[in-house]
């Protein structure tokens, strides 16, 4: 979360207690503060290539502080930055982190793409609090990480400079799945959703949602999820009533069989629960008071405090219920992120008493349902949280394409484990093909989740979604196994390369230029996000191709081309379709 100034702090970092500083590596300077000593470190040369560093203060916190020159600094990347992700001056950024909260880590890049410094702490879990932006009175960049007292080092993973973000994060991720296991992340969580929440909102009922889910089969989906509004008070848009979770009789008068007729579809059903918010209107309201005494950050809620063992109790005695009681496969595990209003207030971390609650749940519920669905949604969606969730969510963007996009390609970044999945898609009733492909497209780097209502959107609606998620699935192993090269963070990803053994999805989102390397790749698939009827591209090697356009609502549009000639040409392909090339055998 955003972190604000505190009344008694320096407006900048250069006027912050000073303390010397020495050349760390790669040009990157570091100082360590912690009160009533002097802390020490190591740097360790790790066997994967990053580095270990291991700062010593028993019993003490302690303020790691990094400092890089500018050179032709272009931005900086961490995994809260939303939409800011420019460089900002240091006396205005700032962030708080935790388990629940977004891991803490950053990366500066140049205006090449290649980075500076690149960072993350090996404890995602730990409460921290972090300063950074551009000094202006040293023309530098700096990170200060302060963190709490412990007794063990506090360890940072440095990673060497490298020719983009993602390629500097992969090997941190690699690390870091290691130093905690995944859940399994089974078939289910890697096929696309359809979900209640845009297309009904609080307004759901078992046959509305019966309907949907024959539909969503029929064109694709594999799983669905009733979101909020299938509980008692769940109505108003806000959460006053949330805290028993039991059905709405009205609505689900008979919710395991609605859950079986949903299955009987061949989807999977998860149902959205919010286990952390207690209303005042829940008939358990009174019961459980005392255990929330702070509002949540969403309207009319408090939140439960997980540090609480009788808290966490009843959150896995909830869930479990849920899942056993009604047949289903998962849960969509909401509001996580709310335990954070509970950080910093000296009544103990969050963050561990997040993983004794999350540890326990996962148990019993893999005792109830082996293979069971978990969907967590940024910002809880970070490396601390891989053993805890196998359906990593974007952040709510209805109807915006860019965010989708951007939104995904984030959270992969620093994915351990878990399928990313796209925020839910909506559309307008009246929009052409080519804007429901656009929403399509936007998520395509992830598992794509739907929410319109599927028999009211006209047929050709219904023929794209149809087209864009079957090409999505027979193409899944290469967008979510494949290495995918987003680009500059500023940019918003203009042009998404995702490669997997001799075949390349390029997704081009504005008018930039996609290089076709035939030395490199056999098959290439260049996907038109754009607003222009046509796609750039840089051929290297060329050859004799076999080429197939299909237009926004997968109808095969006729192309004359038969050789890829060396060098920079136009590609017709219609906006929100695709073009696949193929490499023949013969002289290239």
């Amino acid at each position: 979360m955003t972190l604000q100034a505190r009344a008694d702090e320096p407006v900048t970092t250069a006027h912050e207690t000073p303390v010397p500083s020495e050349p760390l590596h790669d040009g990157v300077s570091i100082a360590l503060l912690s009160p009533g000593t002097t802390p020490s470190r190591t740097l360790t040369p790790l066997p994967d290539g990053l580095l270990a560093l291991d700062v010593h203060a028993p019993g003490v916190p302690v303020e790691i502080r990094l400092s890089v020159p500018l050179g032709d600094a272009a931005g900086y990347w961490h995994p809260q930055g939303g939409w800011r992700r420019t460089l900002v001056p240091d006396w205005a950024g700032r962030a708080a982190t935790c388990l629940v909260d977004g891991p803490a880590a950053g990366s500066l890049y140049e205006h090449s793409g290649a980075t500076l410094l690149t960072w993350a702490a090996a404890d995602p879990v730990t409460e921290a609090t972090i300063r950074f932006g551009v000094s202006e009175e040293n023309d530098t960049h700096v990170v200060h990480l302060r963190l709490p007292a412990a007794d063990r080092p506090h360890r940072l993973l440095l990673a060497p400079r490298a020719p983009s973000v993602a390629a500097a994060l992969r090997p941190i991720r690699a690390h870091l799945a290691a130093a905690h296991p995944p859940m399994h992340v089974p078939d289910t969580a890697r096929v696309p959703v359809y979900s209640t929440w845009y297309a009904f909102n609080q307004n759901v009922t078992a046959a509305a949602v019966e309907s949907q889910a024959a539909l969503a089969a029929e064109l694709g989906c594999g799983a669905l999820i009733l979101d909020d509004g299938w509980q008692a008070y769940g109505n108003g848009r806000g959460y006053a009533g949330v805290g028993d979770w039991r059905p709405d009789p009205a609505k689900f008068p008979d919710l395991a069989a609605h859950v079986a007729a949903v299955r009987a579809h061949g989807l999977c059903h998860l149902l959205w629960v919010a286990p952390l918010l207690l209303g005042p209107q829940a008939d358990c309201h009174d019961r459980w008071a005392t255990a929330a005494p702070r509002p949540a950050t969403v309207p009319g809620a408090h939140v439960l405090d997980p540090r609480r063992p009788e808290v966490r109790r009843h959150v896995v005695d909830l869930c479990v219920s849920l899942v056993r009681d009604y047949g289903l496969d998962g849960l969509k595990l909401d509001f996580l992120d709310e335990a954070a209003v509970y950080a910093g207030d000296g009544g103990g971390d969050v963050g561990h008493a997040m993983t004794l609650l999350l540890d326990r749940l996962r148990q019993e519920l893999e005792a109830v349902r082996p293979g069971i669905l978990l969907e967590l949604r940024q910002p809880y969606t970070g490396p601390g949280m891989a053993p805890y969730g196998n359906m990593l969510r974007s952040f709510d963007c209805p109807a915006d394409a860019t965010a989708n996009r951007v939104n995904t390609l984030d959270t992969a970044l620093l994915a351990v484990g878990g399928a990313v999945h796209s925020d839910m898609l909506m559309w307008s009733h009246s929009a052409g093909t080519e804007a429901v492909a656009r929403q399509l497209i936007g998520a395509l780097h992830s598992v794509p989740q739907i929410s319109v209502r599927l028999d009211e959107v006209p047929r050709e609606h219904r023929e794209t979604v149809r087209f864009w998620l079957g090409w999505w699935r027979r193409h899944r192993e290469l967008i979510l196994d494949g290495e995918t090269e987003p680009g500059r963070p500023d940019e918003l990803y203009p042009l998404v390369h995702s490669a997997l053994g001799e075949e390349c999805l390029i997704s081009v989102h504005g008018d930039r230029v996609a290089t076709l390397d035939t030395a490199a790749y056999r098959t290439f698939h260049l996907v038109n996000g754009s607003g222009r009827d046509r796609v750039m591209a840089d051929v290297i090697g060329g050859g004799p191709v076999r080429a197939r356009v299909h237009g926004p609502d997968g109808r095969m549009m006729n192309d004359p081309l038969t050789l890829l000639p060396d060098g920079p040409r136009p590609l017709a392909v219609p906006r929100g379709g695709l073009v696949s090339l193929t490499l023949m055998e013969g002289p290239r």
